[in-house]
């Protein structure tokens, strides 16, 4: 059983920017050396969020929108109150779609599906720079 850790370092757009990291994953994943086992992939923020999605043009504009009616911007957040950064909407998006998955390994390549991409969702009201840890165990 091996262990192998990198990071996937990103500059971001800002909100709802959301940054495909699939192949980034594939490639920390080739340089492991490890043929199975799984991948753990996790933002350290709490405004930043790790999912999968169909990587295409309409999912793009439907995934913010959705955010938008779930946590929106322009209500009251007591967070606003507590740093006056008013990003208290980020912080909710953030811990609803969560920071990390698990993805398997199977022969050296990523199990996941045809139209399945794994993405990183920038939550934050402005552009950050983003350290993505990947964490592989595996034979």
């Amino acid at each position: 059983m091996g262990v192998f850790y990198d990071e996937i370092n990103i500059k971001t757009n800002g909100e709802t920017d959301i940054v495909d990291i699939t192949d980034d994953i594939q490639n920390t994943v080739h340089k492991s050396k490890l043929k199975d086992g799984i991948a753990c992939v996790f933002v350290g923020g709490s405004t930043g969020a790790i999912t999968t999605i169909e990587y295409e043009p309409g999912l793009m504009k439907d995934l913010p929108r959705s955010l938008e009616k779930i946590a929106p911007k322009g209500i009251h957040y007591d967070h606003h109150e507590t740093w006056h950064d008013d990003n208290g909407h980020s912080h909710v998006r953030a811990s609803l779609m969560g920071a990390s998955m698990t993805v398997p390994i199977r022969n050296g390549k990523l199990l996941h599906g045809t139209w399945q991409q794994i993405v990183f969702v920038e939550l934050d009201t402005r552009p950050r720079n983003r350290n993505i840890i990947v964490q592989i165990v595996g034979e």
